[in-house]
């Protein structure tokens, strides 16, 4: 079992201390003690993770291999030549795009803008801090 302490766990889910200790007075997290300190199931945070993700809208009909869509605001656009980058900040994450800039007029892409950025990659490097650090 993954032990996580409160505080790291209120940060994975982008919400207070306070609420993960809401939800485990009422029960929706099972806590338990490390060294003094409340800590929580890793999985069981993961599977509450994967609960409270709202994906953005997927209405128009269009079905889609890519499953990493991210709402968010353009915070930056910026336009040389043929080629334009495009900055977004998607909850926590900023997400960079590189486009033509024919497309980011297309879009009428401007700081300011809701888009919703989609990821389809071949690679994806998932890291993790050594346990004898």
């Amino acid at each position: 079992m993954t032990a996580i302490r409160i505080r790291d766990a209120a940060d994975l889910l982008g919400v207070s201390d306070d609420t993960v200790r809401r939800w485990i007075s009422s029960g929706r997290l099972a806590a338990s003690s490390d060294a003094g300190a409340s800590t929580v199931d890793g999985a069981q945070l993961a599977a509450l993770a994967r609960e409270r993700a709202v994906a953005p809208p997927d209405d128009d009909g269009v079905l889609r291999s890519a499953r990493n869509r991210f709402a968010g605001l353009v915070t930056d656009v910026t336009v040389d030549g043929v080629m334009a980058q495009v900055r977004m900040q998607c909850g926590p994450f900023e997400v960079t795009s590189l486009m033509s800039a024919d497309s980011a007029r297309e879009l009428r892409l401007a700081p300011g803008s809701v888009a919703t950025a989609v990821v389809k990659s071949t690679t994806v490097i998932v890291e993790t801090k050594r346990d004898d650090l």
